[in-house]
């Protein structure tokens, strides 16, 4: 079944079928509470901080936790919801890629309220407080806490709510990088905690994948900034200003992981070997 996509005045059959849950789906009602609620981001952020942070003082002195099952579940919850996701907002990017080209894939809003995608943009930002659920595990079973993995989950929910409540341009490419890339890396996380030997390799694709996704993400920013002054993406200063150093550092955090991880790690060992 084809459905209609209103894409600047002008109108496109988009062939994708909607679920019946996609197209019940009042994308006005979740913009406008998003408006109203965005906010509460920044309680759900400090809520998070402070039971980040008090969560490893209290379990400094006390036994780590297995949580083994429990990690599996979630992981592979995190896992599938990201593989949908990622299929239903590509399919509907491609479309739009295909059909009316780059430019338009970047600054049109139709990804916020047309057919397929509307849902799962707004999935795809509300997804961002449950997420933070991802470091209880670490905190719980004691693991080394990364400031790439809290400041990331933070900014990532704080920049999503406040620009989903202005369907900004360029969030279609954002949503579904990030989608395609969590498809990959829960993946990784439920194998790993169900005991597969998962090949290195796969590892480093998963962190060339989101180096690459913050390197797209400041192109986009970049490019939401140029075409902004022609009046022709609805963007505000503000929100690309954000989104750049949100990227930026991503890039460089993300980056300087790989390094430390893999390319450095890899030269100690090949030192050793030759001592």
């Amino acid at each position: 079944m084809d459905v209609m996509l209103h894409l600047n005045g002008t109108h496109l059959h988009l062939p994708l079928a909607e679920y019946g849950f996609e197209r019940r789906f009042d994308e006005r009602g979740a913009i406008a509470w998003m408006q109203e609620n965005w906010c509460t981001s920044f309680v759900f952020s400090a809520l998070y901080a402070a039971l980040v942070f008090g969560g490893q003082r209290f379990m400094k002195p006390r036994p780590k936790l297995n949580l083994r099952r429990p990690l599996i579940l979630w992981s592979l919850s995190l896992a599938v919801f990201s593989i949908v996701g990622a299929a239903r907002t590509g399919s509907y990017m491609f479309h739009v890629l295909s059909s009316s080209g780059f430019k338009r894939s970047i600054c049109d809003q139709s990804f916020y309220n047309g057919p397929v995608s509307k849902f799962w943009a707004y999935a795809f930002v509300l997804s961002k407080a449950p997420e933070l659920g991802d470091t209880a595990f670490i905190v719980l079973r004691k693991q080394k806490l990364l400031f790439l993995h809290w400041y990331h989950h933070i900014t990532v929910l704080l920049y999503s709510w406040y620009s989903y409540k202005d369907m900004v341009a360029g969030g279609g490419w954002f949503m579904t990088m990030n989608y395609a890339v969590h498809a990959l890396m829960y993946s990784y996380y439920a194998a790993r905690a169900a005991g597969v030997r998962v090949p290195r390799p796969f590892a480093v694709l998963i962190t060339s994948a989101q180096i690459s996704q913050m390197a797209m993400g400041l192109t986009v920013s970049g490019l939401v900034y140029r075409w902004l002054q022609h009046g022709d993406c609805p963007s505000s200063v503000n929100n690309i200003m954000w989104a750049s150093l949100m990227y930026l550092s991503y890039l460089l955090l993300f980056a300087n992981f790989f390094y430390n991880t893999y390319l450095r790690r890899d030269a100690d060992c090949k030192a050793k070997k030759t001592e």
